[in-house]
C-alpha cells in the first residue's frame, strides 16, 4: 500500500502515458516541470518499482532531529505541574535556565498544543492607534502607575505594585509591593531612583488624586487668598526637585506601563507562585530578584546615547525632601498638632518662644516628625517603633476587596490628602459610633416662630 500526494499522483499519471506511448519525454517534462533527463530517470525507476518509486524516501521514517519521546513527556510534566500557567515564552526560558532543556519556543508550542495545553496569555487583535515615539534618551521621562491585583493568587492578601518604567528604554529601575496604592509608595520609588540613578526630567502619570487635584475641587480660603491651588504632596515633591509632571488623559496614552502590568501579571505572578511567596515581604524579595532578569530580557537601546538623568543637587538631604510637609501655626504653649499628635517645641536661642509662628511639619517615610522654622529644624521626634505606614494614604478607588478583610461596609474609610486633619482623625477612628438623637429629642421638634415678633 503506497500513499502518494497530489504532485506524485500527477507524475505517476504522466509517466504511465509515456510508458503507453501517448507522450514523449519532452512533452511530459513540460507538463510536470522537469527536464528530459529527470523525466527519463523517474521513468526508469517507475518501470522498475512502480508508483512506489515516486514517494519520498524519508516518508514514514523518524526525523534525525526529532525530540526523544521521554523528553517530550518531561516537558509536558513540567508544564502541567511545576510551571503551571507560565506563558509559552516564559516557560521556554525556564526550561533552558532551570531545567537544562534547550528547545526552541515553536517546538515547545507544538508539544503543548498537541497535548491540548493552551497559553494562559490571551492575545487580542490589535486596534489602530497613533504611534508615539519613545523619548530619545534614558531619564527623559518616567511613566509611573500602580497595579492592584491578586499577585499572590489567594496565598496572601491583595497587593498593589507601584513602579515606574523608562519611556526611552523600557527598563523598570524600581518597583515595590504595597498594601494599597498610596503616596508613600511613590515617594519611596522616586527616592530610590534619585539616589541610585539621578533625577528624571519628567514624570508621566494619570490624574489620580496622588498626582493631581481636580479643578472641580473647591478652593480653601487660604488658596483663594493666594490665588493658586495647592499641589498634592507628590506634586510638591516634583516641584522641589524640578521634575516636570505630565498627565495622561487616558490609559492608552501611557500604554507602555499599562502593557508592563500585563507582562508582570503573567510572568511575575508565575515567579511568585514558583517561590511560594505568601506575604508582602516575601513578594518584595522575589520582585528584587525578578527585576534584573526582566530588564536584561526586555530593555532596549535608546535612540540617542548618553543619559538625561540629572544628579541630585549637592547639599540636598533626602529626609528633608522625600517627606510629607504640612504648614502649622505654633500654639501659645509652643506646641503644634498633627492629626491629634502634639509636638512640643523647645525654647529657642536666648529663651525665644515660637508662639504664633508659621512652621512646617515634616513627616518622614519612617514615621518620624520634624518641625522646621525658616529652613532650620527646631524640634524632632523619632518614629514610634516599627511605624512604616503614614497617615496619608490616597487609596485608588478601583481597588478590589481583599478576601482577608472585613466586608466593605464594615471597614472604616481611609483618609485622603484633600481632607483636613480633624476629618482624617475622625475617618480613622473605626471604633467611634455615630449618635442618633431620640424621637422626643428637642432637635426633632418642629420649629415654631411666634407671631408676636411680627407685631
Amino acid at each position: 500500500m503506497v500513499t502518494l500526494n497530489k504532485k506524485e499522483q500527477k507524475r505517476a499519471l504522466v509517466l504511465g502515458k509515456i510508458d503507453r506511448g501517448e507522450l514523449t519525454a519532452a512533452q511530459a517534462g513540460k507538463v510536470i516541470g522537469l527536464s528530459v533527463r529527470q523525466v527519463r530517470r523517474l521513468l526508469a525507476e517507475y518501470r522498475r518499482e512502480g508508483p512506489k518509486a515516486l514517494a519520498h524516501g524519508n516518508r514514514g521514517r523518524q526525523p534525525a532531529h526529532a525530540l526523544d519521546p521521554s523528553l517530550r513527556s518531561r516537558i509536558l510534566e513540567l508544564a502541567r505541574d511545576k510551571y503551571r500557567d507560565f506563558n509559552w515564552t516564559h516557560f521556554t526560558e525556564k526550561l533552558g535556565k532551570k531545567e537544562e532543556i534547550h528547545v526552541s519556543r515553536p517546538t515547545v508550542g507544538r508539544i503543548l498544543a498537541a497535548a491540548g495545553l493552551r497559553s494562559p496569555r490571551k492575545r487580542r487583535p490589535p486596534k489602530h492607534r497613533r504611534r508615539r515615539e519613545r523619548r530619545a534618551q534614558a531619564g527623559m521621562m518616567m511613566q509611573v502607575d500602580g497595579s492592584r491585583h491578586d499577585w499572590l493568587e489567594g496565598r496572601g492578601p491583595y497587593l498593589t505594585l507601584v513602579g515606574m518604567i523608562d519611556d526611552a528604554t523600557g527598563e523598570v529601575p524600581c518597583a515595590q509591593f504595597r498594601e494599597q496604592e498610596d503616596a508613600q509608595g511613590y515617594f519611596l520609588i522616586l527616592q530610590e531612583l534619585a539616589l541610585h540613578r539621578g533625577l528624571p526630567l519628567a514624570i508621566y502619570s494619570d490624574k489620580h488624586g496622588i498626582f493631581y487635584r481636580s479643578p472641580k475641587e473647591p478652593l480653601s480660603l487660604e488658596e483663594e487668598l493666594r490665588g493658586e491651588r495647592r499641589p498634592t504632596q507628590f506634586g510638591r515633591l516634583l516641584k522641589e526637585l524640578e521634575i516636570e509632571p505630565i498627565f495622561a488623559l487616558s490609559p492608552q496614552a501611557k500604554g507602555r506601563i499599562e502593557r508592563l502590568w500585563g507582562t508582570f501579571q503573567d510572568r511575575l505572578v508565575s515567579e511568585l507562585r514558583l517561590a511560594g511567596a505568601r506575604t508582602l515581604e516575601e513578594a518584595n524579595r522575589v520582585l528584587a530578584e525578578f527585576l534584573p532578569e526582566y530588564n536584561a530580557r526586555f530593555k532596549v537601546e535608546p535612540a540617542e546615547e548618553g543619559s538625561a538623568y540629572r544628579p541630585v543637587p549637592k547639599g540636598l538631604k533626602p529626609e528633608e525632601v522625600f517627606c510629607f510637609k504640612y504648614e502649622r501655626v505654633v500654639g501659645n504653649d509652643n506646641t503644634v498638632n498633627l492629626a491629634g499628635k502634639v509636638i512640643q517645641i523647645p525654647e529657642g536661642p536666648r529663651g525665644r518662644s515660637y508662639a504664633k509662628a508659621r512652621v512646617m511639619v515634616h513627616e518622614g517615610m519612617d514615621g518620624s516628625v520634624g518641625v522646621y522654622y525658616q529652613g532650620r529644624r527646631i524640634a524632632f521626634e523619632e518614629a514610634p517603633g516599627q511605624c512604616v505606614v503614614l497617615r496619608v494614604k490616597n487609596v485608588r478607588a478601583k481597588a478590589q476587596p481583599d478576601p482577608g478583610l472585613a466586608e466593605p461596609s464594615a471597614r472604616s474609610p481611609l483618609p485622603s490628602e484633600g481632607k483636613s486633619e480633624s476629618m482624617n482623625k475622625a475617618a480613622n477612628d473605626g471604633n467611634r459610633k455615630s449618635h442618633r438623637p431620640a424621637a422626643d429629642h428637642p432637635w426633632r421638634r418642629p420649629h415654631v416662630v411666634s407671631n408676636s415678633l411680627n407685631r
